[in-house]
């Protein structure tokens, strides 16, 4: 467009209930991702990454306890997240096809390379703990995976943002700290339901980090002043992030005062895990609903055009 004409092209629809634009035709597809897939990887991807290093950290320091129990958890968590993952592809061989190349640029491809070994490590660690199998390999597979398990708390979060998705591409610096946080809450909620009670000194330091870090990182993405924060603050997603928050600050507090109560640990692990859930949940919905409306699409667009033009 020439300098001082005036675009002929009406403004984009805003309506909520629309989601259309231009032509009737929506600005950006929905999500290829399926729920209840989707966030169930999100979640059972962190909280195996989290427990596979919390175990090796317990297996450096001297707690067997909390060693296999974390061992167990990453093993099962990978299991299903990797079940989840296939489910959502719909065929086993769209996975083994996500092997086949190695790209460094694409996050799917680098994450589908991290899930793999890790899977892999984190069950022939829990494998070797529950039959006492070739114990040096086993420990070996376990700190494997510890080392692969930040990686797996946060590669997801680096997916989301590099999509086109308005609300993830927008909290691209929130995202990885926000699932790190509640990979590590969960995690430790799953220690406490099932470590001995020996152990969960430690895990509660754990849980009360995991739980900061979360609750700090999804309030930032949530109080952003850009209009790409909104669907955080709406509905089903206001819905689902506000019961992640209160179970999240519930479990976190039950387990600073249930030190020597098996049924409040019990409780603050449950209330951890299911907080942990709501908020995968909420952050994958809000994505879904940022591409169902053209303005979270055309208001940051021309915001930025405007910003280069008065420069």
């Amino acid at each position: 467009m020439r300098h001082g004409e005036t675009p002929n092209v009406p403004e984009a629809a805003t309506s909520a209930t629309s989601g259309r634009s231009y032509y009737g035709r929506p600005i950006l597809k929905q999500p290829a991702w399926k729920t209840p897939d989707a966030p169930l990887y999100l979640f059972l991807g962190g909280l195996a990454g989290a427990s596979a290093t919390t175990a090796s950290v317990a297996d450096l320091t001297g707690r067997p306890g909390l060693a296999r129990a974390g061992r167990y958890v990453a093993a099962a968590g990978a299991t299903a997240s990797v079940g989840t993952l296939v489910h959502d592809l719909g065929r086993p061989a769209r996975f083994l096809h996500m092997l086949r190349v190695f790209k460094p640029t694409s996050p799917l491809s680098v994450g589908s390379w991290i899930l793999a070994p890790f899977s892999a490590a984190a069950t022939a660690a829990a494998v070797s703990a529950a039959t006492g199998v070739l114990p040096r390999w086993g420990r070996t597979a376990g700190i494997a995976a510890g080392i692969l398990g930040p990686a797996m708390c946060t590669y997801t979060a680096v997916l989301l943002a590099d999509t086109a998705i308005p609300v993830w591409h927008e909290s691209y610096r929130e995202l990885p700290f926000a699932f790190a946080g509640s990979a590590l809450a969960s995690a430790g909620g799953a220690a406490l339901l099932a470590a001995p009670p020996a152990d969960h000194p430690p895990v509660r330091r754990l849980v009360v980090v995991g739980a900061a870090l979360e609750l700090a990182a999804v309030t930032r993405i949530e109080r952003r002043k850009d209009i790409t924060a909104e669907p955080y603050r709406k509905g089903r997603v206001r819905t689902l992030l506000t019961a992640g928050r209160v179970l999240t600050g519930v479990g976190a507090g039950l387990a600073l005062m249930g030190r020597r109560n098996r049924a409040m640990s019990a409780l603050a692990g449950v209330s951890l895990l299911a907080g942990g859930l709501c908020t995968r949940f909420g952050i994958f919905e809000a994505g879904h609903e940022s591409a169902r409306d053209p303005k979270y699409v055309v208001r940051p667009q021309r915001d930025r055009l405007a910003r280069q033009g008065g420069r």
